[in-house]
């Protein structure tokens, strides 16, 4: 009797998606503002970071089944396992790909939220930086410009994780965070990712825009 075919499913719903992309591109430009000096689009991109991590971190609450922290945070034992052998293909992130997720975030939250503490004492001073001592934003400036390696650092991690999957287990992570579907051979259940899902993330994610407009001002 032959093998039924493998069945595609909704894995990604658009709203992680789109952070997904959005936080990508917003990171890029980031460092390619803080290298020509463009230290105002520089805030501004910040700003959009704080908040998309902030989203992000509500939605691994309110987010589709395979977006929510509860499918894909595993604790250390079961990482471990995951390296020791082979584990079957399921949707979402893979326990060692989790860490990798959070790890972004708390990378990228940290830079963000650093940012507003930060000061060059020539001509640009974050929202925040009157806030706190000198003492305190000289060290946060400097933690903000070392973890700027770290992310860049991570980001390589996370794409040559990509590469490998891609062409050692020749499996594709790019086209379903692109698409939002991927084929299984096992019936897993699909993640929502209709439209009332869609409306509870755009109030989240103005409600997230909205504490870090109020934030800085």
């Amino acid at each position: 009797m032959p093998a039924a075919a493998p069945r595609r499913i909704r894995v990604w719903d658009l709203p992680t998606r789109l952070f997904h992309w959005t936080l990508a591109a917003l990171v890029v430009a980031s460092f390619a503002t803080v290298k020509t000096g463009a230290m105002l689009w520089h805030e501004r991109l910040g700003y959009a970071a704080l908040a998309l991590v902030l989203f992000r971190v509500v939605w691994g609450f309110a987010g589709g089944r395979y977006a929510r922290f509860a499918s894909f945070v595993r604790g250390p034992g079961t990482v471990l396992g995951y390296l020791r052998a082979a584990a079957p293909p399921s949707p979402g992130h893979n326990p060692l790909g989790a860490l990798s997720v959070l790890g972004l975030l708390a990378v990228v939250g940290f830079q963000a939220g650093s940012g507003l503490f930060t000061n060059d004492d020539i001509a640009f001073e974050g929202p925040l930086a009157k806030h706190v001592s000198g003492a305190t934003s000289s060290l946060l400036t400097t933690l903000h410009r070392l973890n700027e390696k770290v992310i860049i650092a991570l980001v390589a991690l996370h794409l040559a994780a990509i590469l490998y999957y891609r062409f050692g287990k020749k499996k594709d992570l790019v086209g379903p965070m692109l698409g939002g579907d991927a084929a299984f051979d096992a019936p897993f259940p699909p993640s929502r990712d209709d439209a009332a899902l869609r409306l509870r993330a755009l109030v989240v994610a103005a409600a997230c825009a909205a504490a870090v407009a109020w934030l800085v001002r």
